[in-house]
C-alpha cells in the first residue's frame, strides 16, 4: 500500500503561548514488577511543563502496591493539573489504572493500554515502558512536529547521560535495523523511518484506526517494530533529534566504535527475538513485501547477532542460551506455516 498523508484530515490543533498543543493525548505505560522505575517515571510527569489528558497505566502485574502508587499519583496530578474534560466513556480522571489478569508481555500490555485510550477517544498516543523518565519539556518539543507528521520518535539520553543511539531505519527484505544507518538527521532535522520505538514514540488516531492495535502475539520483541513498519504503509513515520526522555534502567552493554552498543539480554527475549521473526515474516506476507531467501539471511544474521551477544556482553550460560534461540528458531517457523493466523484488524471509528 502507498504510503499516504493526512494532513487534509488532522484535527485543528490550538496554540498555547505560540506552541501548537496536542490536544486529547494519552500516555500509554506498561509496568510489570518495577515499581521503583515506575515511581521514577510518575515523578518526571508531575514535572512536565504541559498536562497530560489521559495517563493510562497497565499493570501487567496487577498489584495492590502498584495500585495504591498509581491511586497517589492520580491524587497528586488532579491537584496539579485539575480534572480533564469528559471522555468517550464518561471518565474525568486524567489517570486510568489497567491491571491485567496475567502478564502479557509489553507487547500484550501496549495493545491493551492503546486499546483503552482509544476507546475513550484519544487522538494521540504517546507510549512508554517504565525504566524512561519524561524531560519536563517533551511535549512542547513533540507538539510542533504534529502539525506535519503522524508517527513521531523522540530521541532519548542513555543511562549515563549521553545521547542514545536507535537504529530507525529497518531493512525490511532482511527483516533487521540498519547497523550502518548515519547518526546525524541532516538538512531536513529529522529522518524518515520504517520502524517504531514503545519507548516514547507518539503516534496518532488515524494510523490506529488503519492498522489497527499493536499485537499482543509478540509478547516482546519486535512488536513496535513491525507496528512502525505497518504506519509506513499509511503515513511517513519520522524520527526527531529533540530529547524527550531519559532512560533510568542501566544495562550492561558493549560499547562499539562511541556511537552504537550492543545491550545485555535475557534468555526469554533471545527465544522471543528468534520466534517472533514468525510473525514479522507473516506480515510481510500480508504487505507483499516477504523475500524468502533474504529473510532467511537476516535470521541467519540475527542468530549470529544473538551469539555475539550471549559471549561478549551477558557471558551467561552460553549452551543455555543457544538452545533458546534455537527453540524459538523452530517456533518461528511453525508461524509461518500457521494457516489459521491472520493479522490484527483495523479499527473503525
Amino acid at each position: 500500500m502507498e504510503a499516504m498523508s493526512s494532513d487534509m484530515d488532522a484535527p485543528v490543533r490550538r496554540l498555547k503561548n505560540g506552541v501548537p498543543v496536542i490536544d486529547h493525548m494519552a500516555m500509554v505505560i506498561v509496568t510489570y514488577k518495577r515499581r521503583e522505575l515506575l515511581s521514577t517515571l510518575l515523578e518526571s510527569i508531575e514535572r512536565l511543563t504541559s498536562p497530560v489528558w489521559r495517563i493510562v497505566i497497565v499493570d501487567n502485574e496487577a498489584s495492590a502496591e502498584t495500585e495504591d502508587m498509581v491511586g497517589d499519583f492520580r491524587g497528586r496530578i488532579e491537584r496539579l493539573w485539575g480534572p480533564s474534560d469528559r471522555d468517550s466513556c464518561g471518565g474525568t480522571d486524567r489517570v486510568v489504572y489497567a491491571p491485567q489478569s496475567e502478564n502479557r508481555g509489553g507487547a500484550g500490555g501496549f495493545s491493551a493500554g492503546v486499546d483503552i485510550a482509544y476507546r475513550r477517544g484519544a487522538e494521540w498516543f504517546w507510549v512508554m515502558d517504565d525504566d524512561v523518565a519524561v524531560v519536563p519539556e517533551a511535549i512542547e518539543k513533540l507538539a510542533p512536529w504534529t502539525l506535519s507528521h503522524d508517527v513521531i520518535q523522540g530521541s532519548r539520553y542513555d543511562y549515563d547521560g549521553g545521547p542514545f543511539y536507535w537504529q530507525y531505519d529497518f531493512l525490511v527484505p532482511l527483516g533487521i535495523p540498519n547497523p550502518i544507518a548515519p547518526a546525524a538527521f541532516g538538512p531536513a532535522g529529522y529522518r524518515v523511518m520504517d520502524t517504531l520505538c514503545f519507548e516514547g514514540g507518539l503516534f496518532r488516531r488515524s494510523v490506529v484506526s488503519r492498522i489497527g492495535l499493536p499485537d499482543p502475539r509478540f509478547f516482546i520483541y519486535w512488536d513496535d517494530t513491525v507496528y512502525g513498519y505497518l504506519a509506513s504503509k499509511v503515513t511517513s513515520p519520522i524520527v526527531i533529534p529533540d530529547m524527550i526522555l531519559r532512560r533510568t534502567r542501566e544495562i550492561g552493554n558493549w560499547d562499539i566504535a562511541g556511537v552504537r552498543q550492543l545491550n545485555s539480554t535475557s534468555d526469554m527475549n533471545r527465544y522471543h527475538i528468534m520466534r517472533n521473526r514468525g510473525y514479522m515474516a507473516r506480515y510481510f506476507m500480508v504487505h507483499g513485501d516477504f523475500r524468502p531467501l533474504l529473510f532467511a539471511l537476516g535470521t541467519v544474521a540475527t542468530f549470529a547477532k544473538e551469539l555475539i551477544r550471549l559471549v561478549a556482553v551477558d557471558r551467561s550460560s552460553i549452551i543455555t542460551g543457544i538452545r533458546c534461540l534455537a527453540r524459538g528458531w523452530w517456533d518461528s517457523r511453525r508461524i509461518l506455516h500457521d494457516g489459521s493466523w491472520t493479522p490484527m484488524p483495523p479499527l473503525e471509528d
